[in-house]
C-alpha cells in the first residue's frame, strides 16, 4: 500500500540523489531560475521505503510553480494524485494559479497536464539553450529524438475551482 506525505528536511539527501538519478543533477533550471532541493517543498508517494512518486514546488508571489514531477509507475494514478495534492495545497495557501514548465520534446507531459485541466500559457523559444548555459548536462536532443530547445509553461487557474 502506498502513502502520500510531505517532504521533510530529513529527505534532502535522498531528494538530491533522486534528482541526480532521474534528472541528471541536483538542480532544476527553468527560465533562468535555478532551484535546489533546500529551496523547495514537496510531496512523495512511498511504497514501503521506496519512492514511487515525487512532486516538488515553490510558492512565490501568490503563485505555485511545480519544479519537478516524477511517477516511477506510470498508469497507476501516482502523478494525478501528486498534482491533485499540489492543487489542494496551492489553494489552501491562497495561490491564484499553479503552473509548471516542461520542454518541447516532452509530449507525454504535455498530454498529461492538459488532460488534467492545465492550459498552455506561454512558449519560451530558445529557453532550453539558455538553461543549458547554466546546466551543461541538459542534452541537445530529448524524447522522441526531438531537438530540445523550448520551454512551455502550462497553468491551471485556482480561482473559482472547487
Amino acid at each position: 500500500m502506498s502513502t502520500l506525505r510531505r517532504l521533510s528536511q530529513n529527505d534532502l539527501p535522498r531528494l538530491r540523489e533522486f534528482w541526480i538519478e532521474h534528472w541528471g543533477g541536483e538542480e532544476m533550471i527553468t527560465r533562468g531560475n535555478i532551484y535546489r532541493p533546500e529551496q523547495l517543498e514537496g510531496f512523495v508517494i512511498e511504497e514501503e521505503d521506496e519512492w514511487i512518486g515525487l512532486l516538488t514546488f515553490v510558492i512565490k508571489d501568490g503563485e505555485c510553480e511545480v519544479t519537478s514531477l516524477d511517477s516511477l509507475r506510470e498508469g497507476q494514478g501516482i502523478g494525478s494524485k501528486l498534482i491533485d495534492q499540489a492543487i489542494e495545497e496551492s489553494r489552501a495557501r491562497g495561490c491564484k494559479r499553479l503552473f509548471l514548465i516542461t520542454t518541447n520534446d516532452n509530449l507525454n507531459a504535455l498530454g498529461f497536464y492538459q488532460k488534467r485541466g492545465f492550459e498552455i500559457a506561454a512558449i519560451y523559444r530558445g529557453a532550453v539553450n539558455e538553461s543549458r548555459k547554466l546546466k551543461p548536462s541538459i542534452p541537445l536532443v530529448g524524447f522522441n529524438n526531438i531537438p530540445l530547445r523550448d520551454e512551455i509553461e502550462l497553468e491551471v487557474s485556482l480561482r473559482g475551482r472547487a
